[in-house]
């Protein structure tokens, strides 16, 4: 009788890891989608300057003008604070996610099954 109580607080001990084990996948696994969408916004914006302003820097024969070298110091100054800001922000999830209990539900799938009658 013993034996049997003890397998089944084995039993659920285990469930219990196993679960307490998911729970900290699914932190991470959220974690690191977070992270890579804050780094992407990150990237996007800094694409979407380059895109629309470049030309106030950008020069055929690579000779900058004082105007030009002026208007790119000013844009890799905003890039690294753009990139400083976004990453801070990125190392702060962790710190959010850890107050709270993150169960990923998957990926579910309902299929019917439907009885044939053979006549």
């Amino acid at each position: 009788m013993d034996n049997f109580n003890e397998l089944i607080r084995n039993r659920s001990d285990y469930k219990q890891q196993r679960d307490d084990q998911f729970k900290v996948d699914s932190r991470d696994r959220l974690s690191k989608i977070i992270r890579k969408k804050i780094e992407t916004t990150m990237i996007g914006a800094l694409s979407s300057v380059e895109d629309h302003f470049g030309f106030l820097w950008a020069t055929d024969d690579g000779q900058l003008t004082d105007e030009q070298r002026y208007m790119k110091e000013a844009y890799q100054k905003i890039r690294s604070e753009i990139l400083d800001k976004g990453n801070t922000q990125a190392r702060n999830v962790d710190a959010e996610l850890a107050q709270y209990d993150i169960k990923w539900l998957k990926y579910t799938m309902e299929i019917p099954v439907v009885n044939k009658d053979n006549n």
